[in-house]
């Protein structure tokens, strides 16, 4: 069968093609992908080539599928899963497969690793050790892109169960963030910190008190306007949105509004030297730092206070991904309306738009960038939809249902967009 995908040839170097995929052998399956939201992890993959710790170094001969946030069906089942998996089901993808024997190994990931599996693709052939690792989930929802969402809610998800703390005499962990404590979010209200608001204030285990800071007005507004006050307060959670662009001091305005004391538990989501060095002062005895934002540069490194490290018990882990348990708890989570992801998403497009948009990613405001891989269409703004509805009637629909979903992408916007775009 013929495919269309995104393949990565070298830095840089990603190239839109059509080409025949093998057929597939008694313990592989054919699928068809219908959505992929667009990570920066992608971005860094493009942007080192072979020098990424998941590509492997023969791209230039192999290329290899880019994308890794995606969400189909199942179109035809080898004999070895056939009772297990079923030709018309919907599916996600957990890509951290933790497979040792993988074209890099342990690291080795759908969307930076293999040839014939990635999300910017219409149909990929899925390996054998997706299934035997556990890794292809039936997905029971009704709008695709919230299967390719659950990848990036489950490295959310991941985070706060990496959080730990100590008690004085035990060296016992205690795995999660601190149950009724105080939280802080820096540069977080972007789209994985907006994920990190919604979970926060709707999973069991909560903070008492939740600070989310940003430089932008903008989009701390629009976050304050999703995830509000009052809202996290029927929750239980003291949220608070701080702009710390002009603040003479910012970590004494945040723990101001803790009682003056230092936090439970920080999560940094830009690698920018001067917030990693401010999550860490941030910290109490005991308090947990994470550094969420992976960076591009490998020599990246910011200031830590060791004095607090011996005597107050601070101390740092970081994250990159979630685990399969983790996305299920994703998918569980949405499927109750208890979360809803569709607040990352600020951009739609189709599969001719991956490249550019892959390649100049850092460059490109707002959330997540969502890509139906069956139609042709430039990358799109939801907020810009109204403005080239003048011209096209299927942006001018989409505008319209989204204003009633209050701005946010939605099931209805998707199925409308899956039967009147431009095949690709």
């Amino acid at each position: 069968m013929k495919t269309k995908a995104v393949r990565m040839y070298g830095v840089k170097d990603l190239r839109l093609e059509e080409f025949e995929l093998p057929e597939i052998m008694e313990d592989q399956i054919l699928a068809r992908v219908v959505s992929d939201s667009i990570c920066m992890s992608s971005y860094k993959a493009a942007s080192q080539g072979s020098g990424h710790k998941r590509v492997p170094d023969n791209i230039a001969n192999e290329p290899v599928m880019i994308g890794h946030e995606f969400c189909g069906e199942l179109v035809r089942i080898g004999s070895r899963w056939q009772g297990q998996f079923a030709e018309g089901q919907k599916f996600s993808i957990q890509p951290a497969l933790n497979y040792e024997d993988g074209p890099v190994g342990i690291l080795s990931a759908p969307g930076y690793s293999y040839t014939t599996i990635g999300g910017d693709a219409t149909y990929i052939v899925i390996p054998r050790e997706v299934m035997e690792q556990g890794c292809l989930l039936p997905y029971e929802g009704d709008s695709f892109f919230y299967g390719s969402l659950a990848e990036p809610v489950s490295c959310i998800v991941g985070t706060f169960y990496a959080m730990y703390h100590t008690r004085q005499g035990s060296y016992v962990h205690q795995m999660d963030i601190k149950e009724g404590g105080s939280m802080a979010l820096l540069a977080g209200v972007g789209p994985m910190g907006l994920g990190a608001i919604d979970y926060a204030i709707h999973r069991d285990r909560k903070p008492r008190l939740l600070v989310v800071t940003d430089i932008d007005d903008f989009r701390l507004e629009r976050a304050a306007s999703i995830y509000t006050v009052e809202d996290a307060r029927e929750n239980g959670v003291e949220l608070h949105y701080v702009n710390t662009k002009d603040m003479k001091d910012p970590v004494a305005g945040i723990k101001e509004l803790n009682g003056g004391k230092g936090y439970d538990d920080v999560i940094v989501f830009a690698p920018v030297k001067p917030v990693v060095e401010q999550g860490d002062a941030l910290l109490g005895i005991d308090g947990c730092l994470n550094f969420f934002a992976g960076p591009s540069d490998p020599s990246f490194s910011a200031n830590m206070n060791f004095y607090n490290v011996h005597y107050g018990a601070t101390h740092v882990v970081g994250t990159s991904g979630g685990n399969t348990e983790d996305l299920k708890e994703s998918l569980k989570m949405m499927a109750a309306g208890r979360i809803n992801p569709a607040t990352m998403v600020t951009h739609v497009g189709g599969l001719d738009s991956v490249v550019e948009t892959t390649l100049h990613l850092p460059e490109i405001p707002g959330g997540k960038k969502l890509i139906y891989t069956g139609i042709s269409m430039p990358l799109t703004a939801i907020s810009d939809l109204a403005q080239k509805g003048r011209t096209d009637p299927v942006c001018a629909k989409l505008a319209e249902i989204t204003a009633r979903a209050g701005g946010l992408w939605c099931r209805e916007a998707e199925e409308y967009l899956l039967a009147n775009a431009g095949s690709i």
